[in-house]
């Protein structure tokens, strides 16, 4: 169990919620101390138990998303893992969920319900769209969020493709952290209220948030503003001095020199400060100040520019490919990346921290599928012929 001084200690989270966006999101309330317990179907457990690539026959992803819980399973589809769902629900906080909207309410324990039973319970439904609107029942996936979100749409060079994302966008930055801000929110409403509250997440709503400042200055305009544009804008491709730049050994350079101080600082470094004259005025100046810069970048091998270009001034950074990541200096002096051992398998294991961290975060195995069945429902005052027939 979380020692005291973890913040969220004597937090209870039931976790019914299933791949990345709701379980990322409980595992930062494990690692902040929160007891997690997640429901698992008896029979497969969550899918990413599944998924490759595989270590000895478990999903690398679901060890990757569960240390620090505990695996319960019912079958929730049978009146005997519903009613158990109802006596268990009075002794937690916070219930996560991530079926499609009204999934719940057909198994008899939607939020109406479980509120019934514990006035104080935060529900949070993460789900692709929403709870309303005309396509709250559509099937999704990340790409599919971030593509109606009009992410991927901004993304990419100027009359070219959208550029492919690659990480869970919507999934992470729109369910997984939305929900833990409404969690968080409601819990501290509730020491006002004494009343819990329902926490609807979309992940669409949530990649929108990723626009906000491009959507919020084209909306400030009105009818004297522009439509967004893909790769032509400051923070899109646009400016010389904000983009990717290609070196002559076929890496890449991030060059976030934004501000006419840090880009004449890198003109300067470069000697070439007459490209900070049509940096910043647009159109075809800026195009040749871009053509120059690549020009520049791409007659030296990543490694010179390293060297050249590690000052604090200069807003430029190697795009890290592969395992580099994993060597980072300055990830690494931030504790992101820490190995234990895993006695329960016989194995060690690099864990990739939550990045909120307060304190010492405990590294415990995630479990096997319905581990903790037995104590869970113990706990709960079910009976050992009950827990049995559960169990069975």
């Amino acid at each position: 169990m979380p020692e005291p001084s973890s913040p969220l200690a004597g937090l209870r989270v039931l976790d019914l919620s299933r791949l990345l966006p709701g379980p990322y999101a409980t595992l930062v309330l494990a690692d902040l101390g929160a007891t997690v317990d997640t429901v698992e179907d008896p029979d497969v457990g969550d899918a990413t138990r599944h998924m490759p690539p595989h270590r000895d026959g478990e999903g690398a992803l679901y060890y990757g998303l569960h240390r620090n819980k505990r695996s319960l399973t019912l079958n929730l589809k049978t009146p005997q893992g519903r009613d158990a769902l109802l006596r268990l629900v009075s002794r937690y906080d916070v219930l996560v969920e991530s079926f499609r909207p009204g999934v719940m309410d057909k198994l008899g324990v939607g939020e109406a319900v479980l509120r019934q039973r514990n006035p104080r319970l935060i529900y949070c439904a993460i789900s692709g769209y929403g709870q309303t609107g005309p396509d709250r029942l559509k099937a999704g996936h990340d790409l599919n969020y971030v593509a109606r979100a009009g992410l991927l749409g901004y993304g990419g060079e100027a009359g070219g493709a959208p550029a492919f994302p690659g990480v869970q966008m919507a999934d992470i930055g729109g369910g997984s952290l939305f929900a833990l801000v409404g969690i968080l929110a409601a819990l501290y409403e509730r020491e006002r209220t004494g009343v819990g509250r329902f926490v609807d997440v979309s992940m669409t709503d949530g990649a929108l948030a990723f626009l906000h400042l491009h959507l919020a200055s084209r909306l400030f305009m009105g009818k004297e503003g522009a439509p967004l544009q893909r790769g032509s804008e400051p923070l899109n491709g646009g400016y010389p001095s904000y983009g990717l730049y290609r070196t002559a050994d076929d890496r890449w350079l991030a060059v976030g020199a934004l501000e006419p101080k840090f880009f004449g600082a890198l003109c300067a470094k470069l000697g070439r400060p007459e490209l900070m004259d049509d940096a910043y005025t647009g159109g075809e100046a800026s195009a040749r100040v871009k053509a120059e810069l690549t020009r520049v970048f791409a007659g030296q091998p990543l490694a010179h520019w390293r060297e050249q270009l590690s000052g604090a001034e200069f807003c430029v950074e190697p795009v890290a490919e592969g395992d580099e990541v994993l060597a980072d200096p300055q990830l690494r002096a931030r504790g992101l990346f820490v190995e234990a051992d895993d006695a329960q398998r016989g194995i060690r294991v690099t864990h990739l921290l939550t990045p909120l961290r307060m304190g010492d975060v405990a590294l415990r195995p995630p479990p096997t599928l319905g581990q903790h069945s037995r104590v869970i429902l113990e706990d709960a005052g079910f009976t050992a012929e009950e827990i049995s027939r559960l169990i069975a």
